[in-house]
């Protein structure tokens, strides 16, 4: 029987939210018992005729449906882009259909991370709008619980809705070390949820 996995699926520009994809799967895994599966989706382009390779240059592979399909639990990111999610994972979400027809989501869990470039840019108008697709597939929404001292303490990015980071405007500033205990803390999460729902099922 193959490792349950929790899918850590993003859309990074710049390459903030791709390390923040990162520490979320090392969350995942320092649980024990599930892997991780890092997978991102290409970008969108307002000219007609351009498109991507099918492989990426550089960074994680794009996601399938299947990935989607056969994951134990989801964890979703991009960045903010006017206080939503970028158009390209928009996208691919869009192309679930049948999923959603089929019900392959139901009853797993997911949660979603995102980064901006200033602080109050939107960090959880996105969380929670990217959460609706999700929600309309019947998956069930994980948070950042109080119970994590950084969620109190933060000046930067975390939020109750899910991880997030403030980048800055050339998107150069560090990852704080808040920002990273709630990353690693919301994976963690969504695989520990992730296994109990297997074993229920089972």
């Amino acid at each position: 029987m193959s490792t349950p996995y929790v899918l850590v699926l993003y859309y990074s520009r710049y390459g903030a939210t791709r390390k923040l994809a990162q520490l979320i799967a090392r969350g995942v895994e320092d649980l024990g018992g599930v892997e991780a599966r890092i997978r991102t989706v290409p970008a969108v382009s307002p000219t007609i005729e351009a498109t991507e390779a099918r492989i990426p240059e550089e960074g994680a592979v794009y996601c399938t449906l299947q990935d989607l399909e056969q994951c134990s639990g989801l964890v979703v990111g991009s960045p903010t882009r006017f206080g939503q999610m970028a158009s390209a994972l928009r996208y691919f979400i869009d192309g679930t259909g049948g999923l959603w027809t089929s019900g392959k989501l139901v009853d797993k869990p997911f949660a979603c991370f995102t980064s901006t470039a200033s602080l109050h840019g939107g960090q959880e108008s996105t969380l929670l709008g990217m959460a609706i697709p999700w929600l309309h597939q019947g998956m069930i929404y994980c948070g950042i619980p109080y119970t994590e001292p950084g969620l109190s303490t933060t000046d930067s990015g975390g939020t109750p809705y899910g991880a997030s980071h403030t980048a800055g405007t050339d998107s150069n500033r560090p990852i704080t070390d808040t920002e990273i205990e709630l990353c690693q803390a919301l994976g963690k999460r969504v695989a520990n949820i992730s296994l109990r729902l297997a074993h229920r099922t089972s």
